[in-house]
């Protein structure tokens, strides 16, 4: 008698559950938070959808705590940083350092070696003889250029994968990051992100370079302004991205001034002095700490030299280049190698 009840009992269970309509899961709302962090000489900001604030602030902690030890890595600001070591000590052994510093240095001598030293973080020196480490601005003689000449090329950083070593052939090498280090942190927080199954999040690194992960709600991308040069910083160009990175080398932000005519902080190390005739260049790249390196390789390559860049090492990198000056700007659009002038510079 008891199992007969138990299996009415069940039918019965059963039967009620089948005439009862589904209840469909109601997806919480997504909202915007925005948290911004300074780090690397600029604030980092981030705008993170999440349907849950407690989420939304654990991760944009543990992405923040990603771009501080990223700076820790490479500051050269910071005499404890990994970069520092390097600087202090490998021109007299090879340093031994960690898988991520080498994948750091190799990335490095990447763009170098892709651009004939157009790009090049053994830069530190020069940046200081020009007045632009501490933002004093300084025309060095051209004796100091030529003495400086010895502790300035990429070719001088020795790198060895297999013992995981750095070693300056020089005397007097000193690596700075700035060409390239934002970006590679930038990479380094978005998987964070990835890690955290985050759905759509852009993080900022000041003006210089950001990331574009997924899409905000009902919308095919984060809609971004590229601004134009100062003084006026009209709008040269608002893009659509997703799951990829916009990089910019900019004049305009950093310069000094000397009878009249304007010094860029953003360096060609083959003549040691700094770029004449570019005001602004942004980079589209899917790897931030390549569109971060290629807005400088571009800043200071010919205009031929950079259609055979892109070609040949990120044929799917579009290119904005601002030429001329801030008031009478000339855009000239990159893109699968072919270069198409615009009033508008839409990317």
């Amino acid at each position: 008698m008891e199992g007969i009840k138990h299996k009415l009992a069940t039918a019965l269970t059963m039967a009620i559950l089948a005439t009862t309509p589904l209840v469909k899961a109601v997806t919480p709302p997504l909202t915007l938070y925005t948290t911004t962090h300074p780090a690397m000489g600029t604030e980092f900001t981030l705008y993170l959808y999440s349907a849950d604030p407690t989420v939304a602030a654990e991760t944009s902690e543990e992405v923040f705590e990603e771009v501080d030890r990223i700076e820790q890595l490479l500051s050269n600001y910071r005499d404890s940083s990994e970069l520092s070591r390097i600087n202090q000590n490998a021109a007299a052994s090879p340093v031994t350092t960690d898988p991520e510093m080498l994948d750091f240095l190799t990335q490095s001598e990447h763009w170098s070696r892709a651009s004939d030293g157009a790009f090049d973080i053994t830069v530190g020196r020069l940046m200081k003889a020009w007045g632009f480490y501490r933002h004093s601005g300084h025309i060095p003689p051209e004796g100091e250029l030529q003495q400086l000449r010895a502790a300035t090329g990429w070719e001088k950083v020795q790198l060895d994968s297999a013992a995981r070593t750095v070693s300056f052939t020089s005397p007097g090498v000193e690596l700075d990051p700035g060409g390239i280090g934002k970006g590679f942190a930038v990479d380094a927080a978005v998987r964070i992100l990835r890690a955290q199954h985050v759905a759509a999040a852009m993080l900022s690194a000041g003006s210089s370079t950001l990331y574009a992960l997924g899409a905000p709600p009902n919308l095919d991308g984060w809609r971004i302004v590229v601004p134009g040069p100062l003084p006026s910083h009209d709008s040269l160009s608002v893009i659509t991205l997703r799951d990829t990175s916009l990089s910019s080398a900019d004049c305009s932000e950093k310069n000094f001034t000397v009878a009249g005519h304007l010094y860029c902080h953003i360096m060609d190390p083959r003549t040691m002095r700094p770029v004449e005739g570019r005001t602004q260049v942004s980079i589209v790249d899917p790897s931030a700490t390549a569109s971060d390196a290629l807005s400088n390789v571009i800043f200071v390559e010919t205009p031929g030299q950079s259609v055979e860049t892109l070609k040949k090492y990120a044929p799917e990198a579009r290119a904005l280049i601002v030429s001329g000056d801030a008031g009478h700007p000339h855009c000239t659009i990159f893109h699968w190698g072919v270069a198409i002038d615009s009033t508008r510079c839409p990317l």
